[in-house]
């Protein structure tokens, strides 16, 4: 096992003290990120939220809602500098983890079209494709499509 997966192995809940570092992770991260306002409404909601650390950085985060046998990958990133490491794969390992424990049949998402290395991911994780969600995310030129992906957990 390599350094930096096991220096990255670290995670916990995510708290109202982490947003000021996730709000930087997810200003270059993307052209249209969640706000710092929907991460503490997402936390007031009580939704899954998990950071991942190395040495006392938060490098990795994802929020999870989860209710009535279903759970729903809000949002699931990797800090910039780390990526490409296998991080983010372990990341989504410990969200499938978490929706067992809420007691989930499924697990679903919604993803940029554009975003060719998540849509890998997720589908090297078992994800399936659902259907497609038009002008779901605002984009430069008007809006861009969703795939909305779901994956059956067997806990």
């Amino acid at each position: 096992m390599s350094v930096v997966f096991e220096i990255a192995r670290h995670f916990r809940p995510m708290t109202e003290a982490d947003l000021s570092r996730i709000n930087r992770i997810e200003l270059a991260s993307y052209e249209y990120p969640w706000s710092r306002g929907n991460f503490a409404d997402s936390l007031s909601a009580g939704y899954s939220m998990w950071v991942r650390e190395a040495e006392g950085e938060i490098i990795g985060y994802y929020a999870m809602m989860a209710a009535a046998g279903e759970a729903h990958l809000l949002n699931l990133t990797i800090a910039p500098m780390w990526r490409r490491k296998g991080l983010g794969r372990d990341l989504l390992e410990h969200c499938l983890a978490r929706a067992c424990d809420h007691r989930a049949e499924s697990l679903f998402l919604e993803v940029r079209i554009s975003n060719a290395a998540a849509i890998a991911l997720y589908h090297n994780s078992g994800f399936v494709d659902l259907a497609v969600r038009r002008d779901y995310y605002p984009a430069r030129e008007g809006r861009e499509d969703a795939l909305i992906m779901k994956k059956e957990l067997m806990c």
